[in-house]
Order: C-alpha cells, then sequence, then structure tokens
C-alpha cells in the first residue's frame, strides 16, 4: 500500500479534510477538526498513524513490528503503521475506520447528525 492509496481511502469517509503538518512533514486527515490519520514517510517508508484504544494499540504493537508508538503524538492512544510492512492492507484500513469511529464519538451530536447525511 502506498502513501497515496491510504490517504484516498481516509478522505472517501464523510467530512474528511486534509491539512499538512510543514513540521512534520505530515499529512493530517481530520473529521471535524479532530485527526484520525496523520499520513507521513518514516525513514523513508510509507506509514500512518493512528489512534486506537491502549488495549488495542498494545496488542498491535506486541503482535506486529511494523506497528509502533508515535513519535509525535500521545503514544497510550496513537500508533504508527508501516503501509509496505507485515500487516495485510485489509486490517490496516480497518485500523483507519476505527481511528475515524473513534474520532466521530467526540464530535458534538448535532455534528454527527450532519455528517451522516
Amino acid at each position: 500500500m502506498t502513501n497515496s492509496d491510504l490517504l484516498q481511502y481516509c478522505m472517501n469517509k464523510p467530512g474528511a479534510e486534509q491539512t499538512v503538518h510543514s513540521d512534520w512533514k505530515a499529512t493530517q486527515i481530520k473529521v471535524a477538526d479532530v485527526m484520525y490519520a496523520m499520513v507521513h514517510d518514516v525513514e523513508a517508508r510509507p506509514a500512518v498513524s493512528l489512534k486506537a484504544s491502549p488495549a488495542l494499540a498494545d496488542l498491535l504493537r506486541e503482535q506486529h513490528s511494523d506497528v509502533y508508538p508515535s513519535a509525535h503524538l500521545n503514544k497510550a492512544h496513537w500508533s504508527t503503521v508501516y503501509l509496505d510492512g507485515s500487516l495485510p492492507d485489509s486490517q490496516i484500513y480497518y485500523l483507519v475506520d476505527a481511528s475515524y469511529q473513534q474520532a466521530l464519538s467526540l464530535l458534538p451530536d448535532q455534528t454527527r447528525q450532519q455528517l451522516s447525511n
């Protein structure tokens, strides 16, 4: 999977907006100003940082060498995943979906309802 493949998937989510964090050379994907994905290169490899529950983040890190705590974000909740590593694309897409759902859960009810219309 490439960064552009993942960006396309992320941007197909309702309300998705893309911004660039120039200090980190990363593309942040947000819904209503809540970030749910950060696409970037790490050590010249395509990667994405995604939010997950601390329990899921720990489990993924234990089971996959291509998943590790994010350098610039809260390490308990955010994990960075290499897109060209051992994690299957389907699992990366699942993690994007879960991160998006967590971002939605932080939004006011009215905003969530507007996004679902």
